[in-house]
Parts: C-alpha cells; sequence; structure tokens
C-alpha cells in the first residue's frame, strides 16, 4: 500500500513540475523580451489565450514577432491569402489577450 501512495505521490509531483516547466512559444519569447511589462503572469497569460486562438504554427510565428518586430509588419502588408488569413487569426487572439490579461 505505500508504494502504491508513494507511486501515486511521485506522478502527481511529476505531473505539476511538467506542467510548471513547459512554458509555449509565445510565453517563452515574451519572457525574453526586454519589455517592460512582460513578467511571468503576463506572459503565461497571454500563452493560455493563444493556446485557445492559435495552432501551433500560428504561435510560432507569433513568437518570433517578439525578436523581429518588423516581420509582423511584413507578414501584415502581404498579399497572400494565408497570411491574410493569419493576420485575421492574430488580430483575433491580440484582442483576447488584450480582454483577458489586461491588469
Amino acid at each position: 500500500m505505500k508504494t502504491v501512495l508513494k507511486a501515486a505521490l511521485a506522478v502527481i509531483a511529476l505531473v505539476g513540475t511538467a506542467s510548471l516547466a513547459h512554458a509555449g512559444p509565445i510565453e517563452g519569447a515574451c519572457l525574453k523580451s526586454a519589455r517592460n511589462a512582460a513578467n511571468r503572469s503576463l506572459c503565461s497569460c497571454i500563452q493560455q489565450v493563444a493556446d485557445i486562438t492559435l495552432q501551433n504554427t500560428d504561435q510560432n510565428l507569433v513568437a518570433s514577432f517578439f525578436k523581429d518586430p518588423n516581420k509582423a509588419e511584413k507578414v501584415r502588408m502581404s498579399q497572400s491569402k494565408r497570411d491574410d488569413a493569419f493576420w485575421d487569426r492574430y488580430t483575433t487572439f491580440g484582442q483576447q489577450a488584450a480582454l483577458s490579461c489586461a491588469g
């Protein structure tokens, strides 16, 4: 019985640690950014909104904007249907993040 209890506690600890150690691409980029407002709480909130509203490929693209803001402008100005569709999703994500994460 003690072995089962120890195993269960180990699994719970492992799952809890894994979820804390996992930062999505946007959260990681946010935390690494030089922005004054970037903090763990805000970056985590933005990542949570991204997990709901964006696909993984979209999240990776958004994360790249933190390092290269000009890339966002290039995507926004692009004439491709794919970039237009992304920009619509990105705009929705930004609006949701603003509503959900405003402090």
